[in-house]
């Protein structure tokens, strides 16, 4: 059997440290004692710490060192709301109401929902959270012909509930883009992070089971605390293909 390397043992060292001794915002040893503990250059040390950073186990902060980061949830590429998201993996979703207001649509929202720009909408937006820690900042636009009195319900909790009981309106199917972006000062101030920290941001038109355009969401979801897994799928050539393919020529 191979011998590890020793920046392979630093690698499982800090791991280790990470999943059993230390919790989210504790700080690792410095640089020079692990470089002194393994007999490493610092280099090589800074090299697994880059590897670390880069999946998402720790963060840097200049000039106070390296610190474990929380755990992060990741999001699988089904139709479901924060909330479901969140008491999935044990945790209490909430929601902090920023604005709530009608609106005209305008020409792109009214775009999105299929409405003339002079069309009322619905706008909300929110900070939404897990165990109390903000996790995205999330605007809503609804058509208020769809929804009269939505401004009047409780906005705390998931949306898509307050539709499906309220309104009797369930989502079937959804188009959405992610795009990766970093916080100005006001989104990551929101969201309890540095300035220009990573994120993404996540647009989504939801459309009911008569293929009608019933909210459009745009989110920022801290790059720290969240990510998305998917599941891809290898096509196979059918037989005319492979026929092509392996036969002679």
């Amino acid at each position: 059997m191979a011998i590890p390397t020793k920046s392979a043992q630093l690698r499982e060292h800090v791991l280790h440290l990470i999943e059993g001794d230390l919790g989210p915002r504790d700080q690792l040893p410095t640089e020079r004692e692990l470089a002194e503990s393994f007999s490493l250059s610092r280099l090589t040390v800074r090299r697994v710490l880059d590897r670390l950073v880069a999946e998402g186990r720790v963060y840097r902060v200049q000039g106070a060192g390296t610190f474990v980061s929380e755990p992060r949830f990741a999001k699988s590429l089904e139709l479901t709301s924060f909330s479901e998201d969140m008491r999935q993996r044990g945790l209490k979703p909430g929601s902090r109401v920023l604005t709530s207001s009608e609106m005209q649509a305008g020409a792109r929202i009214g775009y999105k929902l299929g409405l003339s720009p002079g069309d009322p909408v619905y706008r909300i937006t929110r900070v939404r959270t897990a165990n109390d820690v903000p996790i995205c900042l999330e605007t809503s636009y609804l058509p208020a012909r769809l929804v009269p009195g939505l401004l009047g319900q409780s906005l705390a909790g998931s949306l898509y509930e307050l539709l499906s009981v309220a309104f009797h309106i369930d989502l079937e199917r959804a188009e959405q883009e992610i795009r990766c972006t970093v916080l100005d000062s006001y989104d990551a101030a929101l969201l309890e992070v540095p300035s220009f920290s990573p994120a993404f941001t996540v647009e989504r038109t939801g459309f009911d089971a008569r293929g009608r355009p019933v909210e459009h969401t745009e989110a920022v979801y801290r790059g720290d605390r969240y990510s998305y897994q998917m599941v891809l799928h290898r096509a196979r050539p059918d037989n005319d293909d492979r026929e092509t393919l392996d036969g002679p020529g």
